[in-house]
């Protein structure tokens, strides 16, 4: 029998006992609040276990009765994923039957679901065939105060639907101390006559729930760092060698800094003296494939110590056991749309106090914990407050479109909890009238807005994917849009192979850009790549990102004919490659106009107004290449330059002709 007593250590760490959790001794008075108010705004650290608790209590205590779901949304694709396999462990089921999860371009979940995690975005979509969202009992909005644009929109929605079904419930989740505003905001014009006190009671209640944390110290540098990439890598050195076991988890900005996070630190551990603990770096941001992003959640290897490079998913999304250091670098890449200029641009931003809080906050979960903070004292006092909601500095289009698709006409009367500036509502109303979506009173226009707002991508894309059929380039536009909406590179690139990757590349270029490249790689993998094994390790192409662009493709065929938009897969083109490569160029003018950018002598290019220097993207076919007029997929800041991405060679003329309403030649 000796060798079956596996030891306690080998039960994983997902199996924590959910007795052991702090929300389990608020069971009673939880689920006794949402049957008493429509609305239960619930407080509660990270890691208390409101997320994958909450949702089985109530499955429990019968609200799934009659085939109703429970829906719990989440504002990242990672979360969702991650706490849906997580509670369909903990209920003993597999992913997708009783537990599933819905997140763009995947469905995991079947009839027999009954506890549905999916993202606040994917719910907005529902409500677009169901507007009243009848198959739910409760929604449960997770992460609220992250104040995403779709958690945003979804509590102004939830509120409307609220008056027409007085049997749903409403939960709002969050971590910190929003949650009066959130309860005042549904509390609005409902029952004016009566005293707030009083209708406050009736509406909704707090409820809070200590997480279990445990004194955390919180280490400051004593002068700025130069570099916090390079100290962040010696930080998790100088832990490692002076500190007790424990896991780290180290905040960066994005998917480069922590890929060159990972390199450094697996290049360097290799120093370490022969005998010790060994590191084992791991990344974690939204990019990554379910799979990829589970590894963070596994016990490391014996004698290793797991060190995760994280963007802010790991704030307040999901939970890591075992971190005992968190090494903070201060910063956090923020969207900032730009108006004036239609520039989204992502920028390195330094960190709110309400987040560099939630970071120090996850090192001191099982036990005390040490925050080293990249960053002076004095820097800390001077941080803001709170993030700004995204709601107020992002591209609104495509969300102007779908409340427009839901029936709200009027979108500068809706209720939002902070309403965004006037200046970037008009901006998103004057984008979707010059393409097509909207009519000169606002209104939807149909078939096309409609559609638009039915398709799961960007309103640019849409429109592009739409008017591909009257260019006779649908099926060659439905893969340029699978391959741009991926989120992951299709290039694989080994450290030191930098020539290697530019050639493999190179095989598959198209001299009118990017967006004919990608769909030369996709031809290329679907006759040759998934029959022959050797195919994408020759070229350095990421096989899992193809699959899935592979997948994407269907689902948005499968939309296109719903719509009776009928697919010619016939790859033998009827006419010649030049003729072809001219329709899809000028078909992707008819939706990316507004990305229009002129090449100036010196390589560089300025978008049409003339105010803004955009510089090819290293990753660009375009990148040192000539072309006078451009078009490209998005815009990106970094440092002190601002890089366009996805470029495609176009004439000059087709923007007049394509946007009469958007460009005036002088």
């Amino acid at each position: 029998m000796a060798d079956l007593d596996l030891g306690a250590a080998f039960i994983p760490a997902l199996h924590k006992p959910s007795a052991l959790l702090p929300i389990a001794k608020h069971r009673q008075s939880l689920l006794y609040m949402i049957e008493t108010y429509p609305v239960t705004i619930v407080v509660g650290q990270t890691g208390s276990g409101k997320s994958t608790q909450i949702p089985q209590f109530l499955e429990q205590a019968g609200w799934c009765a009659d085939g109703k779901v429970i829906a719990v949304t989440q504002p990242r694709r990672v979360a969702a994923t991650t706490v849906a396999i997580r509670v369909a462990e903990e209920v003993g089921c597999e992913v997708g039957k009783e537990v599933g999860y819905s997140i763009r371009f995947e469905d995991v979940t079947s009839e027999d679901t009954r506890i549905k995690f999916l993202t606040d975005g994917l719910l907005i979509r529902e409500a677009l065939v169901d507007p009243l969202l009848s198959r739910y009992s409760v929604i449960m909005v997770d992460e609220a105060h992250e104040r995403s644009i779709s958690s945003d929109i979804l509590l102004g929605l939830l509120k409307k639907i609220r008056k027409r079904r007085p049997d749903l419930r409403i939960i709002v989740s969050s971590a910190t101390l929003q949650a009066e505003d959130f309860l005042k905001f549904f509390c609005e014009d409902s029952g004016e006559d009566k005293p707030a006190a009083k209708k406050d009671q009736e509406i909704g209640a707090i409820i809070s729930l200590e997480g279990r944390t445990y004194p955390i110290d919180v280490l400051y540098l004593e002068a700025p760092a130069e570099d916090y990439l390079e100290k962040a890598v010696s930080t998790v050195f100088d832990i490692h060698t002076k500190e007790p076991a424990g896991d780290i988890l180290v905040f960066l900005t994005g998917r480069g800094e922590i890929e060159e996070a990972v390199q450094a630190v697996s290049e360097r551990s290799a120093q370490l003296p022969p005998g010790s603990q060994s590191i084992l770096p791991l990344p974690l941001y939204a990019g990554l494939t379910t799979e990829q992003q589970m590894y963070v959640f596994e016990d490391a290897p014996a004698n290793f110590r797991k060190v995760i490079f994280s963007t802010n998913i790991a704030e307040a999304s999901v939970t890591i056991d075992g971190i005992v250091y968190v090494v903070d670098c201060g910063f956090v890449k923020l969207r900032a749309y730009n108006p004036r200029t239609g520039i989204e641009t992502l920028t390195a931003t330094p960190v709110s106090k309400a987040s560099a809080a939630q970071r120090a906050g996850r090192a001191g979960r099982t036990r005390p914990g040490k925050c080293f903070r990249l960053y002076t004292e004095e820097a800390s006092r001077g941080l803001s407050d709170a993030t700004v909601p995204e709601i107020q500095r992002s591209n609104l289009a495509p969300f102007i479109l779908q409340l427009k698709a839901l029936g709200i006409d009027n979108v500068l009367r809706f209720d939002f909890i902070t309403p965004p500036p006037a200046e970037l509502m008009t901006r998103a109303l004057e984008l979707l009238y010059s393409l097509g979506a909207l009519d000169d009173y606002a209104k939807l226009t149909k078939p096309l807005g409609m559609r638009m707002a039915e398709l799961a991508v960007e309103p640019m894309m849409a429109k592009t994917l739409l008017s591909a059929s009257s260019f006779g380039c649908l099926s060659e536009i439905l893969t340029i849009a699978a391959m741009t909406s991926l989120g992951g590179s299709i290039w694989i690139q080994h450290e030191g192979e930098k020539k290697r990757a530019e050639s493999a590349r190179r095989k598959f270029a198209a001299e009118e850009g990017d967006h004919l490249t990608l769909l030369n790689v996709y031809q290329t993998f679907v006759t040759k790549g998934r029959k022959e094994s050797r195919f994408c390790h020759d070229n350095l192409v990421n096989f899992k990102t193809m699959t899935r662009a592979v997948s994407i493709r269907a689902q948005l065929k499968r939309y296109l004919e719903r719509f009776g938009l009928n697919v010619d897969e016939s790859l033998t083109s009827h006419s010649t490659l030049n003729d072809r490569a001219e329709r899809i160029r000028r078909c992707l003018t008819t939706g990316y106009f507004a990305h229009a950018a002129k090449m100036q002598p010196d390589g560089t290019f300025r978008n049409v107004a003339g105010t803004t220097v955009l510089y090819a993207h290293p990753s660009s076919i375009m990148f040192n290449r000539k072309a006078e007029w451009v078009i490209f997929h998005e815009i990106m800041e970094t440092g002190d330059k601002t890089y366009i991405r996805d470029i495609t060679k176009i004439e000059k003329n087709w923007l007049l002709e394509y946007a009469p309403e958007f460009y005036k030649s002088k």
